[in-house]
């Protein structure tokens, strides 16, 4: 394949711009869209056809045909989809074709849930391309996504976070920035997106919160608990006279936005710099490796519903849209409590 297509560009641009879907997930449908154009440049037929009118008028573009609108500025002629090319086989694809990608997929080994979420990627693809009378009919209604067996979240014990949060040295400035962080993720259930998009201005110490931009730039306010408060304050106390971020007061000084938790050059931390953190805490402490920030989420979600949280005050903390999102937690908790009762009731068994 020459190039990406335009049509797969225009249509990221749609989700960065128009549904506000972070830079991490846009990239992810463009890598499976990317793929399924690999797949089509290689294995479909891409002679040249001229489609009838009837077939597909928003492609008939003759000079009295209007150009069609993409993103709020039209397409010209000459940018529409040339025929017999990768591009214009994605938008005549029909459900015999996206079976036959699916197909070549099974190829790969993918899990269910890796082909699942390739498959959401094209539903989106084509709906978007449906309300843009690119296409008259969406072929992904003819196709089913497979069955995932449900996977319970990983939650850590109390103990064990207790142990995770006691890894970082707070008398450095970074040391206790980590431990700042670590007191963040446990205590309000962000997602490490959502942490590292954090900004001074976000943190209402009088009022122990946090304002969170969540998925669709969503906002809310979380509670913020006293350890990961005081954690918070310490990390910043520490921050202030340290002559390696000199820059980063002078800058905050000014009114420029800045950043909570800050990297070692004083710019914003990336969600992968925290994931290595975390790493290097679990191998110290001892712990499970597979623990990600994700598990500090679901350990916060389950740790509230063991101790009576009404799943609607989580749902809201964790910023799902859905309540049905959250009732997996519920699951998880009822299962702890099954253990705990055959390990300590006489008569359990």
């Amino acid at each position: 394949m020459a190039g990406q297509p335009q049509i797969i560009d225009q249509f990221i641009n749609y989700l960065r711009f128009e549904r506000h879907f972070s830079q991490y997930t846009a990239r992810c449908y463009g890598a499976d869209l990317r793929q399924y154009a690999e797949y089509l440049d290689t294995k479909c037929d891409n002679t040249p056809q001229t489609p009838a009118a009837s077939d597909s008028p928003s492609l008939n573009l003759t000079s009295d045909t209007p150009p069609v609108t993409i993103m709020g500025s039209p397409m010209t002629h000459e940018q529409a989809p040339a025929e017999g090319g990768t591009e214009h086989t994605m938008i005549h694809a029909d459900a015999m074709v996206i079976r036959g990608f699916l197909t070549h997929l099974d190829g790969f080994g993918y899990s269910a849930a890796t082909t699942a979420r390739k498959i959401a990627t094209l539903r989106s693809f084509y709906k978007w391309m449906l309300k843009r009378a690119l296409i008259q009919s969406n072929p992904m209604v003819l196709i089913r996504t497979p069955k995932q067996t449900k996977r319970l979240p990983k939650a850590m014990s109390v103990e064990q976070v207790d142990k995770l949060l006691s890894m970082p040295d707070c008398k450095d400035t970074l040391g206790a920035r980590d431990r700042a962080i670590l007191e963040t993720l446990y205590s309000t259930g962000v997602r490490v997106s959502e942490l590292v998009d954090l900004s001074r201005g976000d943190l209402d110490q009088a009022e122990q919160t946090l304002r969170v931009r969540g998925k669709g730039k969503k906002e809310r306010i979380v509670p913020l608990g006293s350890h990961a408060l005081a954690a918070i304050r310490h990390y910043m106390t520490l921050l202030e006279p340290d002559p390696r971020f000199r820059a980063l007061r002078e800058s905050a000084a000014t009114g420029v936005e800045t950043a909570l938790f800050i990297n070692k050059n004083g710019g914003r931390l990336s969600s992968r710099s925290v994931r290595r953190k975390l790493d290097k805490y679990l191998q110290t402490a001892g712990l499970d490796s597979t623990i990600s920030p994700h598990t500090l989420r679901h350990s916060f979600a389950t740790h509230l519903l063991d101790n009576g949280a009404d799943l609607r005050s989580v749902q809201e903390l964790l910023g799902h849209q859905s309540l049905s999102t959250t009732q997996i937690y519920t699951h998880l908790s009822a299962m702890r409590m099954r253990t705990a009762y055959d390990q300590a009731h006489p008569r359990s068994a």
